[in-house]
This record gives structure tokens, C-alpha cells and sequence, in this order.
């Protein structure tokens, strides 16, 4: 079991094939998700610089040299990377004093998806949309979850922590669209919800927004060329097992770490459907209840250290 970047394209289009109950054709929800997602792109995006890293570490011609130089031309965005890679997140012996020398150590892959993170800590912030919501509360249920992740996959034995940190990160991306895109009626879905506790998230979005944040998201990690993956992560965790064999492994960890930080509180959990841990989805990553409950132990500790990194 690996955490794969697959090349093949997400079923179902730019909503990344999402499913459970909804409403309206298919047709209409990918025209209000592609609306949303081009509206977007004149509000929030990602740095050129970052777009740039991603273009080129999917490029297989591409050098490590490649990378160094268009890292090295914004000196803000190296000195974050080389704060990540001296960390105790990867514990790396010594002190690693440039670039390139993080390059030789982590991979491209690595340091592209740090750049990735260090950018998306400034689009998480809007502050208060709401009485009841407060998109601070978001980026921290977003830390939680990341960081839950990265542990799952260190109890799962699977490796590639940057990985499952950044798939964690996004997985709620679709609701920062609604935010941007949608916001007066991002703000009735969360009057729902506050009306109505046990309204699903995802139900409420449906029904005020044509979408919801699942397909959301998946579509703008297809619109800012993110490996495919992340749009699996995004599209598809809340019902991960939906996805074939070989593409499910990130969405189940990000799963299952959500469910966790929301039993732990951290930030916004209204966005988590159900707090029990799927023994299919445990049986998936080869994980036992009791492991999971260690991650949620651990969680606050190495929040700490994700926050002080990306704050």
C-alpha cells in the first residue's frame, strides 16, 4: 500500500465524481461548481512562484537545479521552506543551510509540497464570516487534521510525511471556494446548522449552494493543477472507500484524522459527519481503534509544532 499520485483523471469531471444524495443533474452541479471555481480564481490564488514549482516538479524533465532556481528567487519562500526542513517535522541531522541541499535530502516532491503549504497558511485566512463561523477556526480544524494525518501515516508505517501533511491541509480547500465565491450563502449554510445540529454539512450545501464542498474542492485542485491525489483527498474523504483500491489510501487517512480532531475540538468540526472510525476503512490502512486513539493523544503537542511553522 502506497500514497500514490495517480495520473489518472477523477471520474465524474470536475466535481471529482462525488456522491451521496446530490440534488439536481450532474450537469447543473458541474456548471455552479465551475462558476464558483472561475470566480475564485480572481479572488484567491495561489503565488506564481508556487504554481511554478508545481508546473515544474510535474515536469519529468525537470532537475533539481530547475527547482533550486525558482525557489531561490523568493527569498521569502526558501527561508519557510528551510524553517519546515530544520524542524523536528522531519528531524534531519544537522543544519540543512540551503535549498538545494533540502532538495538532495527530501526529493522535489517533498519541497514542492512544502512550498504548497507555506502558501496556503495566508489564502486560510478571512476571520469572522459569521456569528458561528469564524474562518480562523477552519485553518486550525485544517493544522488538526494534517497534522493527524501525517501521524496516521507514521502508525500506518507508510512514510512520505509531507505528503499525508498537505493532503490533510486541503481536505476541506472546497470551503474556502464557498467563502470566496459564495459567501452570503455560505453564511445560511451555517445558520442551518446552527437551526438544525444534526444537519450533515454537505447536505446543507446542497441544498443552499447546488454543491457541495467535496466537489468544490476537487475542482479547484483540478483548476490549480495539484497532483491528482489531492483532488481524490479533497473529492472523496468523507466516503474514501468510494474510491478504487489504489486511490483510496491518503482519502482514508485524511478520514480518519478528521474524525479525530474533531473528538479533540480543534477548530471547526461541524464539517465531520460521524465520530465513529469505520472498521472497513481501519481494516483498509491495516490500523486498530487503539492506534488511532494514540494519535489523538499525541495531536495536540504536534499541532503546536504545525502551527508555529505555518503560522
Amino acid at each position: 500500500m502506497t500514497l500514490s499520485s495517480p495520473s489518472a483523471g477523477i471520474s465524474g469531471g470536475t466535481t471529482g465524481g462525488t456522491t451521496g444524495g446530490t440534488t439536481g443533474g450532474g450537469g447543473d452541479v458541474e456548471k455552479i461548481v465551475n462558476i464558483a471555481v472561475a470566480q475564485i480564481s480572481h479572488i484567491a490564488t495561489l503565488p506564481e512562484v508556487t504554481m511554478k514549482i508545481i508546473k515544474l516538479v510535474e515536469d519529468p524533465d525537470s532537475t533539481a537545479a530547475d527547482l533550486n532556481g525558482v525557489i531561490t528567487n523568493d527569498p521569502a519562500l526558501g527561508a519557510r521552506i528551510l524553517k519546515v526542513v530544520n524542524s523536528a517535522f522531519y528531524g534531519l541531522p544537522g543544519q540543512i543551510g540551503s535549498i538545494n541541499r533540502s532538495i538532495v535530502l527530501l526529493g522535489m516532491n517533498a519541497v514542492k509540497n512544502i512550498a504548497i503549504a507555506a502558501s496556503l497558511a495566508k489564502l486560510f485566512r478571512g476571520g469572522q464570516i459569521s456569528p458561528f463561523f469564524n474562518a480562523k477556526d477552519l485553518w486550525t480544524h485544517s493544522i488538526a487534521v494534517a497534522t493527524g494525518t501525517r501521524l496516521m501515516a507514521q502508525h500506518a508505517g507508510l512514510g512520505l510525511p509531507d505528503e499525508a501533511f498537505l493532503a490533510g491541509l486541503i481536505h476541506d480547500l472546497g470551503i474556502m471556494v464557498e467563502i470566496q465565491a459564495c459567501r452570503p450563502k455560505f453564511v445560511e449554510v451555517i445558520a442551518k446548522l446552527v437551526q438544525e445540529p444534526d444537519c450533515p454539512l454537505r447536505h446543507a450545501e446542497r441544498e443552499m449552494l447546488g454543491a457541495d464542498h467535496e466537489q468544490f474542492g476537487a475542482a479547484l485542485c483540478k483548476s490549480w493543477k495539484f497532483p491528482v491525489s489531492f483532488a481524490y483527498v479533497t473529492g472523496y474523504h468523507h466516503h474514501p472507500m468510494d474510491l478504487a483500491h489504489e486511490h483510496r489510501t491518503l482519502a482514508c487517512l485524511v478520514h480518519l484524522a478528521d474524525i479525530v480532531a474533531a473528538k479533540g475540538k480543534h477548530g471547526y468540526s461541524r464539517t465531520v459527519e460521524n465520530l465513529e472510525f469505520s472498521p472497513e476503512i481501519l481494516s483498509e490502512l491495516n490500523l486498530t481503534t487503539e492506534q488511532v486513539e494514540e494519535v489523538g493523544s499525541e495531536l495536540p503537542q504536534a499541532m503546536q509544532q504545525a502551527m508555529t511553522l505555518l503560522g
